[in-house]
């Protein structure tokens, strides 16, 4: 008997007000109130608030709802300093005071690892910064307004693909921040603005960078406005007429050098966005370690050498591994740039068994690894074959790092020190970093 698909029919959402009471945080900072033991996840919502909320999705196990008023007040709201905060996709937990943050992010961080691993590990002191002018990186979206036909010029909307226009960032660094508002201006001036996608600024420590991705050959005039204006700042200007091309037309190439040596970028490598405590980590990683003039170190997911290079000045030699062959190559060049000699880099997949590579052949005294959001599932599994005694995982991401520890309790590691990194004030986003010892 033939046998016909038949869709299911789509539940219908209660959208009428509904008044919950908000019992905790999620792990990216959204309130949770239960109807029925079913988790409401809303936006914006803070502990012990009676609020009015519209639900907006509903799934078996739970349901989401957009916050509508407060009727209860949290002791620990604050008044956001953003006034953009409200439609801005760019900050969400400015509505509560940084150190109540910071102690989200460290119960978020605990709670995961925990779950995951099994560990209960007592924290570090945390790794903080500046609160506000932290950001040395940011994209600024281009649009031009259907309706209006105006331009619009700032940061995605949350949760929407529209632009909320923004030419005062309060956590962008100010020597971008002074950029936005000069720029607008003369982006307004363009005659065809809508062939631009977007503006990339990111501050090096010699210079700032202006990067501007156009759809189309720019008009001579404009070009020429633009490259007056970027002389005039005095900021390295590039253009973009590709997502993978990038053609420097004025100015100096960036570097940074926080964390003692010379580091060399393109606006399209990446940088840690938070240069103050991206110092204190590197400073942390390598006290971690416990690093000696005789140790071999091997550095998985390397980049430029953000880790690498500064451990090559303290240890007889550094192996770093990165998955982009450019990116070796740009570590390289940084390498010799700084007169290290005993850093060597290679490329490799490190999802893959690395056993045939040539780096994979010689014995460690410690491991670093910093990996994306996606973690080191592929490598973590192949340490212990490397002879390490102790391996610094540094984590964009608590659940990875949580489920990457499983691995390396596995194989005999110990989780000796655990600690969080406040990249990223007024965000849920939160980094961290772990040690591991085998005796």
């Amino acid at each position: 008997m033939a046998r016909f698909f038949q869709p299911k029919k789509k539940t219908q959402v209660n959208t009428k007000h509904q008044s919950v009471l908000v019992e905790k945080l999620d792990h990216h900072g959204a309130g949770i109130a239960y109807q029925n033991k079913k988790p409401i996840f809303i936006e914006g919502a803070l502990p012990q608030e009676q609020v009015l909320v519209q639900i907006t999705e509903s799934k078996s196990k739970f349901a989401r709802a957009n916050l509508i008023k407060i009727q209860t007040e949290s002791a620990e709201r604050i008044v956001p300093f953003c006034p953009h905060y409200q439609a801005c996709g760019g900050c969400n937990m400015q509505h509560l005071g940084l150190e109540k943050q910071q102690q989200h992010k460290q119960q978020t961080l605990s709670q995961l690892m925990r779950k995951f691993s099994g560990q209960t590990t007592a924290l570090e002191a945390p790794l903080v910064g500046e609160a506000l002018g932290y950001r040395r990186r940011a994209r600024v979206s281009l649009k031009v307004d259907k309706k209006s036909r105006q331009l619009q010029f700032g940061f995605r909307k949350k949760q929407s693909k529209e632009i909320v226009n923004v030419v005062d960032c309060p956590v962008l660094d100010a020597g971008l921040n002074t950029l936005m508002s000069p720029l607008f201006e003369l982006l307004k001036t363009f005659r065809h603005q809508e062939n631009l996608g977007h503006i990339e600024l990111v501050k090096g420590d010699n210079t700032r960078v202006v990067v501007l991705r156009h759809m189309k050959a720019l008009d001579e005039q404009d070009q020429a406005a633009l490259e007056a204006f970027a002389k005039e700042q005095q900021v390295s200007l590039y253009l973009m007429p590709q997502s993978d091309v990038l053609n420097r037309v004025v100015g100096d190439q960036a570097h940074y050098l926080e964390t003692g040596v010379t580091i060399p970028f393109e606006p399209n490598n990446f940088i840690q966005v938070n240069q103050d405590v991206n110092q204190k980590m590197v400073e942390q990683a390598l006290n971690w370690l416990d690093l000696t003039a005789e140790d071999r170190v091997l550095d998985l997911f390397c980049g430029l050498g953000n880790f690498s290079l500064p451990m090559a000045k303290k240890v007889r030699s550094v192996i770093g591994v990165e998955g982009v062959d450019a990116m070796v190559e740009k570590a390289t060049h940084n390498a010799e740039i700084n007169q290290l000699e005993n850093a060597r880099f290679f490329q490799a997949n490190l999802e893959q068994d690395m056993s045939g590579q040539p780096w994979a052949t010689e014995k460690f005294d410690k491991i670093l690894l910093d990996p994306a959001r996606a973690g080191a599932s592929g490598i973590v599994d192949q340490l212990s074959d490397l002879g390490a005694s102790r391996v610094v995982y540094v984590s964009c991401n608590p659940a990875t790092l949580a489920r990457d520890s499983q691995s390396l309790l596995n194989q005999g590691f110990q989780l000796k020190k655990l600690g969080m990194l406040d990249m990223f004030p007024h965000t849920s986003h939160l980094e961290s970093m772990a040690l591991f010892v085998k005796d």
